[in-house]
């Protein structure tokens, strides 16, 4: 084992199934301790690229290390050290809260597991309820059941994909503050999400589409490599406008309730538009280009 500050270093990952290419060329590393988050629409290969760098998928080509441990020959080694949260409740509804965790519990030969499990219900707040029968929680707390059954055995990497998919926005936003307190003890985590306040709240991220990563970084290092400039227009017959813009060939044009953000990498273009419409009897304000505008745009670049 190879000890460094980075949890996963992998390069040239390749795969395909049926012919099919799923991810092409991928190459990234991810720091012990960091939330790294996958964005991309369904299909794009986000659930791919993730089960690749942990061993848990085998790369037709290209390689790396997870934990300190070859992703292709030392697969087995790190699919222990992993803690893996499914988008769907993946627990057994008929079992209690106690019967879960400790079934949980002896599959991955946790010692000591019932004192571990009274530990896990007691974090979760859930102590008075622990022969509940898990089909009975609201969404939020089968959320919370299932990070605490991925916690169990203490793994060094989490991975969870669209863990907060149905979920309302407080348990989300608690969800995310305990997220941030893992990483903080050491855990590092491997999230895919199609929430983009969920994308800015992870350190670093990807953006995915059609196998490949279009954007890598903060969420600030992402908007500033774009170069897209970003306007909001206020008025009246705000859809006649969108459509004549989209004939000056405007690249992105998006109704946010009574306004429009209107982007382009072409500045000058912009700049052009707006002189053009200013009095209108639109009202126009110059915007910090968001992650939504920037990956919209991504995909609509040809």
């Amino acid at each position: 084992m190879n000890e460094n500050h980075f949890a996963i270093e992998v390069k040239n990952l390749c795969k395909s199934f049926a012919g099919v290419p799923a991810v092409i060329d991928t190459s990234l590393s991810v720091k012990k301790g960091e939330i790294f988050g996958f964005l991309g629409p369904n299909g794009s290969g986000k659930t791919t690229t993730i089960r690749m760098l942990c061993g848990l998928l085998t790369p037709d080509s290209g390689g790396g290390q997870c934990l300190g441990f070859d992703i292709v020959q030392e697969s087995q080694a790190i699919k222990s050290r992993v803690g893996y949260m499914t988008q769907r409740f993946s627990l057994y509804d008929e079992l209690s809260i106690r019967e879960n965790l400790e079934f949980i519990g002896r599959l991955y030969g946790v010692p000591n597991v019932k004192q571990k499990v009274t530990e896990a219900i007691a974090n979760l707040g859930l102590s008075n309820r622990a022969k509940q029968l898990a089909g009975t929680l609201s969404g939020g707390w089968k959320q919370r059941l299932a990070l605490a059954a991925a916690l169990l055995h203490q793994p060094e990497l989490l991975l969870l994909d669209e863990p907060t998919a149905g979920v309302d926005p407080q348990a989300r936003r608690e969800f995310w503050n305990e997220l941030h307190e893992l990483a903080d003890a050491g855990i590092t985590i491997l999230v895919s999400t199609h929430y983009m306040d969920e994308a800015e709240r992870c350190h670093r991220l990807a953006y995915i589409l059609y196998g490949r990563i279009l954007a890598c970084g903060t969420s600030n290092e992402i908007i500033k490599a774009a170069q897209l400039t970003t306007w909001s227009v206020s008025g009246d017959n705000l859809m006649h406008l969108a459509a004549e813009l989209k004939t000056l060939g405007v690249e992105q044009i998006t109704a946010f309730g009574n306004t429009l953000h209107v982007s382009d990498k072409d500045e000058a273009l912009l700049h052009d538009v707006v002189k053009r419409y200013q009095n209108n009897n639109y009202h126009w304000e110059q915007l910090p280009s968001s992650l939504e505008d920037v990956f919209i745009s991504l995909v609509k670049t040809p």
